[in-house]
């Protein structure tokens, strides 16, 4: 068995869907259920014996130790984070709890179970840690891509929470000799991704016929990473990975905000034409966010080097795949719509008028 946390949220529950769709091991999923946590999900897997779910807090130390010597899990994939840079910035608190207090909560409760384990046991224990690109700051548009040895340059509260999680794992792994991995990926798109994220949020918006708000002149770069290319990734560090070493993860396909936007107007515009004219007249552009960013640019020729791994999926590929997804699944995005997502939506929005 593996102890997933986080396995309700974007990536988290791709991650449960792949893993027990690639195998016969049990998951045990952990799961705090905040906003962006839908166990919706996760419906296919009701009354699969391989999945266990938990609603919990990786803050709760009792119930980590509970779990942990219940269940006596091989490994611990740990996702659970606070993780959208426009939240952050707006409630910075959840984030330095999450990020932070569980992480170094989860590891305290990892370094006590590896400690009673012996033997096979002990040697093949593993707690894989998934981070962020963020964490390496911005680039110019010449920079060389971020490598595992860059040095952090968190920019907002959210990468600063993240920075100090990857700190935590190094440091337990170095002074405790945990068999920790960190994996830090670039920005992941594909189903079931929460509609607060730039891809989702524009198909939302634009089949609702409402602006699709785009930060300053749109040119922030990002390098997009299909999820299910990010699932095979983790799958090939959890089984081949060296302790105490970090991967990049990335899918070699920079764009900017602008090009992503008006790629998926272009396929909106094909597979769900609106008599109004393109969805290309949605788009608005607002006031920037505090900080932001310029590029983001992974090199991901290690884990290629060291564990064979490259993604499968072109962003040519993975993008129409998730325009698809979301117009065969709009039951899934109106029931995650709930007035608590349209209030935040309101809230950071507001007052971010429109730029010519």
């Amino acid at each position: 068995m593996i102890l997933v946390t986080g396995g309700a949220g974007f990536i988290g529950a791709n991650f449960v869907l792949d893993w027990l769709a690639h195998g016969d091991e049990a998951v045990l999923n952990l799961d705090a259920l905040t906003y962006a946590g839908n166990l919706q999900t996760l419906a296919g897997l009701e009354g699969d014996v391989r999945h266990r779910f938990v609603h919990g807090d990786i803050c709760d130390r009792a119930l980590l130790d509970r779990l942990l010597a219940e269940h006596r899990p091989r490994a611990i994939v740990h996702f659970a984070a606070e993780s959208h840079v426009d939240r952050s910035i707006h409630g910075p608190a959840a984030f330095v709890r999450t990020n932070v207090e569980g992480t170094f909560t989860l590891l305290e409760a990892a370094r006590q179970h590896w400690a009673t384990l012996t033997g096979a046991e002990r040697e093949g224990f593993r707690f894989l840690h998934i981070s962020t690109d963020e964490v390496y700051g911005s680039l110019g548009p010449n920079d060389a891509q971020f490598v595992e040895t860059r040095a952090y340059e968190p920019n907002s509260p959210y990468s600063a929470s993240k920075a100090a999680s990857d700190h935590l794992v190094r440091a337990w792994h170095h002074t405790y000799g945990l068999p920790v991995l960190t994996t830090n990926c670039s920005n992941n798109y594909g189903p079931y991704q929460f509609p607060e994220k730039l891809i989702p949020l524009m198909i939302v918006n634009a089949l609702a016929g409402k602006p699709l708000p785009i930060y300053g002149d749109g040119l922030n770069v990002r390098d997009w990473l299909y999820v299910t290319d990010h699932c095979s990734a983790i799958r090939e560090v959890l089984a081949r990975g060296r302790p105490g070493e970090t991967y990049n993860v990335g899918g070699w396909n920079e764009k900017t905000n602008l090009d992503i936007v008006h790629t998926i107007c272009g396929l909106l515009d094909e597979l769900r034409p609106d008599a109004a004219g393109s969805y290309r007249r949605l788009v608005t552009h607002v006031t920037d966010r505090p900080g932001h960013d310029r590029r983001y640019a992974i090199d991901a020729r290690k884990i290629e080097r060291e564990l064979g791994w490259r993604p499968a999926e072109t962003f040519e590929t993975g993008i129409r795949k998730t325009v698809q997804w979301y117009l065969e699944h709009a039951g899934w995005v109106a029931n995650v719509q709930s007035g608590a997502y349209r209030d935040w939506v309101a809230r950071n929005y507001a007052g971010r008028e429109g730029l010519q």
